[in-house]
Protein backbone atom coordinates (compact mmCIF):
# COMPACT_ATOMS: atom_id res chain seq x y z
CA UNK A 1 0.00 0.00 0.00
CA UNK A 2 2.77 2.46 0.92
CA UNK A 3 4.57 1.61 -2.28
CA UNK A 4 1.47 2.41 -4.32
CA UNK A 5 1.01 5.77 -2.59
CA UNK A 6 4.67 6.67 -3.18
CA UNK A 7 4.41 5.67 -6.83
CA UNK A 8 1.21 7.68 -7.31
CA UNK A 9 2.81 10.73 -5.67
CA UNK A 10 5.86 10.43 -7.90
CA UNK A 11 3.76 10.15 -11.06
CA UNK A 12 1.69 13.19 -10.11
CA UNK A 13 4.83 15.20 -9.41
CA UNK A 14 6.33 14.24 -12.76
CA UNK A 15 3.11 14.95 -14.65
CA UNK A 16 2.64 18.40 -13.12
CA UNK A 17 3.87 21.13 -15.46
CA UNK A 18 6.98 22.86 -14.25
CA UNK A 19 6.58 26.58 -13.94
CA UNK A 20 9.54 28.42 -15.34
CA UNK A 21 10.80 31.34 -13.35
CA UNK A 22 11.20 34.75 -14.98
CA UNK A 23 14.96 34.35 -14.70
CA UNK A 24 14.90 31.00 -16.47
CA UNK A 25 12.86 32.59 -19.26
CA UNK A 26 15.49 35.34 -19.55
CA UNK A 27 18.29 32.75 -19.69
CA UNK A 28 16.52 30.88 -22.47
CA UNK A 29 15.92 34.10 -24.41
CA UNK A 30 19.55 35.22 -24.13
CA UNK A 31 21.22 31.87 -24.84
CA UNK A 32 20.59 32.06 -28.58
CA UNK A 33 21.76 35.67 -28.71
CA UNK A 34 25.00 34.78 -26.92
CA UNK A 35 25.67 31.92 -29.35
CA UNK A 36 24.95 34.15 -32.35
CA UNK A 37 27.18 36.93 -31.03
CA UNK A 38 29.99 34.43 -30.47
CA UNK A 39 29.68 33.14 -34.04
CA UNK A 40 29.74 36.68 -35.43
CA UNK A 41 32.83 37.57 -33.41
CA UNK A 42 34.64 34.44 -34.57
CA UNK A 43 33.62 35.12 -38.16
CA UNK A 44 34.80 38.73 -38.04
CA UNK A 45 38.07 37.74 -36.41
CA UNK A 46 38.81 34.95 -38.88
CA UNK A 47 38.14 37.15 -41.94
CA UNK A 48 41.52 38.85 -41.56
CA UNK A 49 43.20 35.53 -40.92
CA UNK A 50 41.77 34.10 -44.13
CA UNK A 51 43.08 37.03 -46.13
CA UNK A 52 46.53 36.70 -44.59
CA UNK A 53 46.62 32.98 -45.31
CA UNK A 54 45.61 33.58 -48.92
CA UNK A 55 48.52 35.99 -49.38
CA UNK A 56 50.92 33.40 -48.03
CA UNK A 57 54.49 34.58 -48.49
CA UNK A 58 53.65 37.57 -50.67
CA UNK A 59 54.84 40.14 -48.16
CA UNK A 60 52.71 43.06 -47.05
CA UNK A 61 50.68 43.29 -50.22
CA UNK A 62 48.51 40.80 -52.03
CA UNK A 63 49.11 39.31 -55.45
CA UNK A 64 47.71 42.44 -57.10
CA UNK A 65 50.32 44.58 -55.33
CA UNK A 66 47.69 46.39 -53.26
CA UNK A 67 47.68 46.63 -49.50
CA UNK A 68 45.13 44.71 -47.46
CA UNK A 69 41.59 46.09 -47.59
CA UNK A 70 40.85 44.97 -44.03
CA UNK A 71 41.65 47.78 -41.60
CA UNK A 72 43.49 46.80 -38.40
CA UNK A 73 40.63 48.24 -36.34
CA UNK A 74 38.31 45.53 -37.65
CA UNK A 75 40.51 42.83 -36.16
CA UNK A 76 40.72 44.71 -32.86
CA UNK A 77 36.96 45.24 -32.76
CA UNK A 78 36.39 41.56 -33.49
CA UNK A 79 38.54 40.68 -30.49
CA UNK A 80 36.55 43.00 -28.25
CA UNK A 81 33.28 41.48 -29.49
CA UNK A 82 34.58 38.00 -28.75
CA UNK A 83 35.57 39.04 -25.22
CA UNK A 84 32.14 40.52 -24.55
CA UNK A 85 30.38 37.45 -25.98
CA UNK A 86 32.50 35.20 -23.74
CA UNK A 87 31.74 37.37 -20.70
CA UNK A 88 28.01 37.13 -21.53
CA UNK A 89 28.27 33.33 -21.75
CA UNK A 90 30.00 33.19 -18.36
CA UNK A 91 27.30 35.42 -16.85
CA UNK A 92 24.59 33.10 -18.22
CA UNK A 93 26.39 30.11 -16.70
CA UNK A 94 26.42 31.96 -13.37
CA UNK A 95 22.70 32.70 -13.79
CA UNK A 96 21.99 29.00 -14.37
CA UNK A 97 23.95 28.11 -11.24
CA UNK A 98 22.06 30.68 -9.16
CA UNK A 99 18.77 29.44 -10.61
CA UNK A 100 19.67 25.88 -9.68
CA UNK A 101 20.28 27.01 -6.10
CA UNK A 102 16.95 28.86 -6.01
CA UNK A 103 18.66 32.26 -5.85
CA UNK A 104 16.34 34.32 -8.06
CA UNK A 105 18.05 37.64 -7.25
CA UNK A 106 21.49 36.24 -8.02
CA UNK A 107 20.11 34.77 -11.23
CA UNK A 108 18.61 38.08 -12.36
CA UNK A 109 21.83 39.94 -11.47
CA UNK A 110 23.83 37.54 -13.64
CA UNK A 111 21.29 37.90 -16.47
CA UNK A 112 21.72 41.68 -16.22
CA UNK A 113 25.50 41.28 -16.62
CA UNK A 114 24.94 39.05 -19.64
CA UNK A 115 22.68 41.69 -21.23
CA UNK A 116 25.24 44.43 -20.55
CA UNK A 117 27.98 42.39 -22.19
CA UNK A 118 25.80 41.59 -25.19
CA UNK A 119 24.96 45.26 -25.65
CA UNK A 120 28.68 46.11 -25.53
CA UNK A 121 29.63 43.36 -28.01
CA UNK A 122 28.25 45.15 -31.09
Amino acid sequence: MTRTVCLATLLIALAAPATASPCLNEIDALSGKVQEQSKQAISANSAGQHEAAARGGQGKTGASGEASAVPPEKSTDAGKGADKAQAAKIALDEARTAQGKGDEKGCMDAVGRAKTNLDGAH
